[in-house]
């Protein structure tokens, strides 16, 4: 990978898509994205990367449990989605999902749902990102990434942002050890989680509360496509994790 240029071009675009279609479990996610950008007199071209928030695609994927509103049946879902409990506060729980993710509250969505219900995570979101991009490549005859996000906290810092919790398509992770950095020094322990940066830039145009689960991002470096997996590629394994 050393001589090659891994940076962004100077202009990147990215585009909020409102959806006005109510959500189900019985919903075609390819026919919701490319209806919603059609709507909004968009297209997707060659390169393009979609952004799609988690919840459209979990709802779609019929993970929607139901939720009395209690304290107890809110545990019960957290405890069943999480492969351990790392930490207990109150009713907040630091868990570590079954896919790997730690976050909190394994990643139940409470929010903008139906009354009586809760959103899960899907239960394989790069697989899940991986079936919409060539879903969509086959209708829109282009190469295109796909990023799902969620939005997590952060151990050390206020506040929450978005990330990558699926990926297909894009190389989530680059790599730039043995290449040069401005000054000529060789980068040692550089790698860049890129989906996760998408992921965080879109988030600055998806609303919670206006409807806006899709966004494309246009204008990234051809480079940074590829083969790539956050399961695989982002997520720290225990062994490589020093606060676990």
């Amino acid at each position: 990978m050393s001589g090659r240029d891994h940076r962004a071009p100077g202009n990147m675009l990215v585009v909020p898509i409102v959806l006005r279609t109510a959500v189900t479990a019985d919903s075609d996610l390819t026919a919701l994205v490319l209806g919603a950008i059609a709507e909004q007199g968009e297209v997707l071209i060659e390169h393009d990367l979609l952004v799609v928030t988690s919840k459209v695609v979990a709802k779609c994927e019929g993970r929607v449990v139901p939720f009395d509103g209690s304290d107890e049946s809110k545990l019960a879902i957290i405890e069943a989605e999480s492969r351990r409990i790392l930490r207990r506060r109150g009713t907040l729980r630091i868990t570590e999902t079954r896919h790997g993710f730690v976050n909190a509250n394994a990643g139940v969505d409470l929010s903008n749902t139906e009354p009586g219900t809760a959103v899960l995570l899907p239960v394989d979101p790069d697989r899940s990102a991986r079936r919409l991009r060539a879903a969509l490549g086959h209708r829109c005859g282009v190469d295109l990434a796909v990023v799902i996000t969620d939005t997590f906290g952060r151990a050390w810092r206020h506040g929450v942002t978005d990330v990558a919790i699926g990926a297909a398509g894009l190389r989530v992770v680059l790599d730039l050890r043995g290449t040069s950095d401005a000054t000529g020094r060789t980068l040692e322990a550089t790698e860049v989680a890129i989906a996760d940066e998408i992921a965080g830039a879109a988030n600055l145009v998806l609303g919670k509360a206006s409807g806006t689960p899709f966004a494309i991002v246009r204008g990234l470096d051809a480079s940074y496509f590829g083969t790539g997996s956050v399961a695989e590629d982002i997520v720290r394994p225990v062994n490589g994790d020093l606060f676990r």
